[in-house]
């Protein structure tokens, strides 16, 4: 009898440091109470290379079927359409760069965009963080990141941190579709470049008013940009249109 009651008060301090040592791979900024707090993502020691856009990474704008602008538009960076022909809105709209409408090689932009989204979306590792739902709030670190569903930013801003590394390649799956809300922002830390971060969405993208969004967005969808939003990076989407309303496109 007093051997078991000694062995019981080890056997619960074991079970308390297995469970303490173990690592999380999913991520969330809200506890159940729905309240948003910071939280940075582990460093996983899986190196993500460059998504390869190959000609889609001279655009700013690559849409399927139609571009369509309403108010001051200003993008920086070419802007293609393929296999639609439907432009409206340039001008007002201020194009820095040239636009590429269902020709050769605005066509083949298509195809290697293509080639870039399959890229990332077959991608995975053995440490391979998992997102879901609200990820504002969240501090992601370079590597793969992957959501079953859609995400959203919407209760406190998006930071990527490169810890110093200016190469540093983040990579985000997104199975469904991804939105902003009004006013949040996606913040660079650390020497992280909009140049590289991708992110791979399944349907749909739409980016709120005034919200300042950073990366290559692909989606299989649409991508609409509500009023005064503004995207360093690049807006390329694969079958559906590209909506534009007083906002700022800069190609990274």
């Amino acid at each position: 009898m007093k051997i078991k009651k000694f062995l019981i008060p080890i056997a619960i301090a074991s079970v308390s440091l297995i469970m303490g040592c173990q690592k999380s791979t999913t991520a969330s900024p809200s506890e159940s109470s729905g309240t948003p707090t910071t939280n940075i993502i582990t460093l996983q020691s899986t190196v993500q290379l460059t998504v390869p856009l190959a000609s889609a990474a001279n655009f700013a704008v690559l849409a399927g079927s139609a571009v369509t602008n309403t108010g001051a538009t200003n993008i920086t960076g070419d802007m293609g359409l393929s296999p639609g022909s439907s432009v409206g809105g340039f001008p007002p709209g201020i194009l820095t760069g040239t636009e590429y409408i269902d020709d050769t090689i605005s066509a083949q932009a298509k195809l290697d965009l293509t080639v870039a989204y399959n890229n990332a979306a077959a991608r995975t590792c053995t440490d391979i963080v998992t997102l879901s739902g609200n990820i504002g709030g969240l501090t992601l670190t370079p590597g793969l990141y992957k959501s079953t569903s859609s995400l959203a930013i919407s209760s406190g801003n998006l930071t990527f941190d490169a810890k110093g590394n200016a190469g540093a390649v983040f990579v985000i799956q997104i199975a469904s579709s991804l939105t902003t809300t009004s006013g949040r922002q996606v913040i660079l830390s650390g020497g992280a470049l909009a140049a590289n971060i991708f992110w791979q969405v399944g349907s749909s993208a739409t980016f709120g008013t005034t919200s300042v969004f950073e990366g290559t967005v692909m989606a299989k969808q649409s991508i609409t940009f509500e009023t005064g939003a503004t995207l360093n990076g690049k807006a390329l989407t694969s079958i559906g249109a590209i909506t534009m309303a007083d906002n700022t496109i800069v190609k990274e």
